[in-house]
């Protein structure tokens, strides 16, 4: 099994640091992990997602870039096509695209995005757009509007491996249609639940007469060395990430989010998750301390 590394875009101290995007980025490449990742939000102080294929692009050149995920309703479509199409070829045919719908009205508010899309359908609309346009095809027009094919053709043929950002089984069902795979999440960690997930897309993908799905998960972690602080780390972590839901909401589901813990003891929760068959699990930081990377590489 494959373990890959998100950066820690979420994080409100990012920014205090000049380089730490690139430090992260570059040790990433350089150390055990076999994809770097990150997401999107558009009302939040990350970095902007597109932009930010470009720069890990240039910073990298062995890892796998994956969009962990990438909402395509907030965007053109065929801008994102370019946008995906172009870093993919930056990197050298390194990228994977994970789309999923986003959980908060807001993000779609903030860009002026059709709320009426926020669903499968419009996701699974996206996911079809894209791939008829890397594949060369121009964008629907008008009669007597036609428009060129908007180029550059991806590294990969057909455009990268599409895959769904899920925590459920009707987004599992529904994507087995048009996605590579899986870009799970598990909010505590928990091996059962993924592997019951995962049991959902074998079966889904088989009934959709398609190749078995890529199996990733991933899930946020701290580390500490058994003196508890790792689990306050992840507690401070979500009551940023987490600031539209109540407080008493977050804190409620602070207790069990994750892991919190030493290496050792993640490095057990990985042979977990190999062992119901998972591709790829992608820790997510709740840190931009890229110390961490130091203390988990003898044990990924």
């Amino acid at each position: 099994m494959d373990v890959g590394m998100t950066l820690p875009v979420m994080e409100p101290d990012l920014w205090e640091r000049a380089g730490t995007l690139e430090r992260w980025a570059r040790d990433i490449d350089a150390g055990p992990w076999s994809s770097l990742c990150f997401g999107e939000r558009m009302a939040f102080d990350n970095p902007e997602a597109l932009t930010t294929l470009g720069a890990v692009a240039a910073w990298t050149s062995r890892v796998r870039l994956v969009t962990t995920v990438v909402v395509p309703q907030l965007h053109d479509v065929a801008r994102l096509a370019k946008a995906c199409a172009t870093a993919d070829r930056l990197c050298g045919g390194r990228l994977t695209v994970g789309l999923g719908v986003g959980g908060r009205e807001e993000d779609y508010r903030s860009v002026g995005a059709d709320l009426g899309t926020q669903t499968m359908a419009g996701l699974a609309d996206s996911a079809h757009e894209l791939r008829r346009l890397w594949s060369g095809e121009p964008r629907s027009a008008t009669p007597g509007a036609e428009v060129g094919r908007i180029g550059p053709p991806p590294v990969q043929p057909g455009g990268p491996p599409l895959l769904v950002g899920t925590m459920g089984p009707r987004t599992v069902r529904s994507a087995a249609a048009w996605a590579t795979g899986l870009a799970g999440v598990t909010m505590n960690a928990d091996v059962d639940e993924t592997a019951r997930l995962f049991q959902v897309a074998r079966e889904a993908w088989a009934r959709a007469g398609r190749p078995a799905p890529l199996l990733t998960t991933s899930f946020w972690f701290a580390l500490d060395e058994g003196d508890g602080s790792a689990r306050a780390q992840v507690h401070r972590h979500l009551r940023h990430y987490m600031s539209w839901l109540p407080s008493d909401l977050v804190d409620a589901l602070a207790v069990g989010a994750g892991f919190a813990g030493t290496p050792v003891q993640l490095r057990d929760l990985l042979d977990r998750f190999a062992a119901i068959g998972a591709d790829e699990v992608q820790l997510i930081p709740t840190s931009a301390d890229v110390t961490q990377l130091g203390l988990l590489a003898d044990h990924v």
